[in-house]
């Protein structure tokens, strides 16, 4: 019995490690090589593993991408969440400077364009994205306006979802079409403009 236990904890850290290896593999390489040479065999190879293993796992290519952004957009802990300061301004500013600093990323640009282009072509990449990624990013950004909306910081009858996209969308217009420079400034121009349509009348 205990052999077994051994024995099978040892088959889920080497799957564990190979999963891994794959997933950081497909991030490397496509900011190597882009999107459209990326390859499973290339993967497989970067990795060490055979393609039989990554197929095993994945249908596509786009698929093991995106689950190595679910992968490398965990905190440390598992969590993600927005500062809560008591400052709404300086808290969202903190994070559109770090969104920024992302998107600015040479390491990132490529495999967030890679997948926003792929998430368009195929639904049920993009239903997984909007499951597992999108979907939970919205919420924790709802919730730091709704804490800011309970303490009288934002109008009472504020739609969330719009305010989310007011912040946010500009920003990321930016970036997927290169309509200008990505800067702290630009970010903090943003959330001070967006706010002074969202804060409280009178």
């Amino acid at each position: 019995m205990t052999t077994q236990r051994k024995t099978s904890s040892n088959a889920a850290r080497r799957s564990d490690a190979s999963r891994r290896a794959i997933l950081t593999a497909a991030f490397d390489l496509v900011s190597e090589v882009g999107y459209a040479k990326l390859s499973i065999e290339g993967i497989a190879a970067r990795a060490g593993v055979g393609k039989q293993t990554i197929y095993r796992w994945w249908p596509s290519k786009g698929a093991v991408l995106f689950d190595a952004f679910l992968m490398f957009s965990e905190g440390p802990d598992g969590e993600v969440a927005l500062p809560d300061t008591g400052d709404l301004e300086a808290d969202l500013k903190t994070v559109m400077r770090a969104t920024v600093a992302e998107l600015n990323d040479p390491r990132y640009d490529e495999p967030m364009r890679a997948l926003t282009t792929e998430i368009a072509h195929d639904p049920e990449l993009a239903a997984a994205y909007a499951e597992q990624l999108d979907g939970p990013m919205k919420r924790i950004k709802k919730e730091r306006l709704r804490a800011a909306q309970r303490a009288g910081q934002l109008g009472e009858d504020l739609d969330l979802d719009v305010a989310v996209e007011m912040l946010w969308g500009p920003l990321l217009n930016r970036w997927l079409q290169r309509g200008g420079p990505l800067t702290p400034e630009y970010a903090d121009t943003l959330v001070e403009t967006a706010l002074n349509g969202l804060r409280p009348r009178g």
